[in-house]
């Protein structure tokens, strides 16, 4: 009788629930209990940092540039908004009632804007800058380190 159910389905030089460890483990790692042991406890007594950390791993654990760009770029027009809807409900920077203050501070808000894009063209700039620069440096050293192989190779011959 060769019937799949009469047959144990943990049959082997270490079958069984307890010597099956060398070939997988069975739950999850101790550090991400620990960890989110930590996270509630965090919850528990300092709320805020707990849901940094929460949000930050989130993210895939960025470095704090790429977390500022990664804000910046995604919620910026939240802020935007949120200070746009105070404004016109008088509350955060409400209008003065003067229509030559108001066109005036139109006018530089939208230089202030534009100063910002420009630093921001700038900055991008640099860092492609940066970049270009360090692609050089690596090319320039396998250069190096190829010419020094091949040198190597014909001394070898």
């Amino acid at each position: 009788m060769s019937d799949s159910a009469s047959t144990a389905w943990n049959t082997g030089p270490n079958s069984g629930p307890w010597n099956n460890g060398a070939q997988r483990r069975c739950g999850r790692p101790p550090r991400r209990a620990l960890e989110i042991a930590g996270i509630v406890l965090g919850f528990i007594w300092f709320w805020p940092l707990a849901l940094a950390y929460l949000v930050w791993k989130l993210m895939g654990y960025p470095k704090y540039d790429e977390a500022k760009a990664y804000f910046r770029e995604n919620f910026s027009r939240v802020t935007d908004d949120l200070f746009a809807s105070n404004r016109s409900a008088g509350g955060f920077g409400a209008g003065t009632g003067n229509a030559a203050f108001e066109e005036y501070r139109r006018n530089e808000l939208r230089r202030l804007e534009e100063e910002r894009r420009k630093l921001d063209e700038e900055a991008r700039a640099f860092r492609d800058f940066v970049e270009e620069l360090k692609r050089a440096k690596d090319r320039e050293e396998f250069d190096a380190f190829m010419a020094r192989r091949r040198s190597e190779r014909n001394d070898g011959q």
